[in-house]
């Protein structure tokens, strides 16, 4: 009898634990997946590092330091070259003079493809103040330029798409995970970047950075 009682109790309690530890694993994951936007400062503008996180000053500024000196700009975007659905060459500094959203992506990110109905609301929204770049990773075996104009028609995208053949803009940014986003204003500093799918709130945030700053 005495273990008739006992049974029940256990396999409660072991309901109990696998309950709270997947409770605990999906908390923790919506904890450290979730994308948020970083935002970009450099003390130079030459090379191609557009990854410099903001360093806080280490010591007091003295009496002569100026605004240039005391308020370190933006990193400017460093220029690539990519190619359109033709073949045709095309860099990133055909767009500077309006802010632009440059997303990495693939037709076989799973992420990349969540994000995108967001991308092209967008797009259809405010595509003729804002350029919206859209580089494939197009290494020629995964990812083909037939593969992702596919994917493109077929999805019923119309942003302007560009296929990465030589891995060029992915090496100059460092673009090693899918998908990933920089939100670039229209004087070509990188304001914020985003690793990782990002939904329409937080796309519209990175929107707003770079519509803040006045082109000159």
């Amino acid at each position: 009898m005495k273990n008739n009682k006992t049974l029940p109790i256990i396999l409660l309690a072991f309901v109990l634990i696998l309950g709270g530890a997947y409770l605990l694993y999906r908390n923790l994951g919506n904890s450290v997946d979730a994308p948020r936007l970083a935002t970009r400062e450099a003390h130079s503008s030459e090379g191609t590092d557009v990854t410099s996180a903001r360093q806080e000053d280490t010591a007091p500024a003295s009496s002569q330091d100026t605004a240039e000196n005391t308020e370190p700009e933006n990193p400017l975007a460093p220029d690539f070259t990519v190619y359109d659905a033709n073949g045709a060459e095309v860099n990133l500094t055909d767009y500077i003079g309006n802010p632009i959203v440059l997303n990495f992506w693939a037709s076989w990110c799973g992420p990349c493809q969540s994000e995108m109905p967001d991308f092209h609301d967008k797009y259809l929204e405010m595509g003729d103040d804002i350029h919206f770049l859209m580089i494939n990773m197009t290494d020629g075996s995964r990812e083909t330029v037939e593969t992702a104009s596919d994917f493109i028609e077929e999805s019923g995208y119309t942003f302007p798409v560009f296929y990465d053949n030589d891995s060029d803009a992915a090496m100059t940014y460092g673009a090693y995970s899918l998908p990933t986003t920089f939100f670039i204003d229209a004087e070509g500093h990188v304001i914020a970047q985003a690793t990782g799918a990002i939904d329409a709130e937080l796309l519209q945030q990175g929107i707003d950075m770079i519509r803040s700053v006045p082109f000159r």
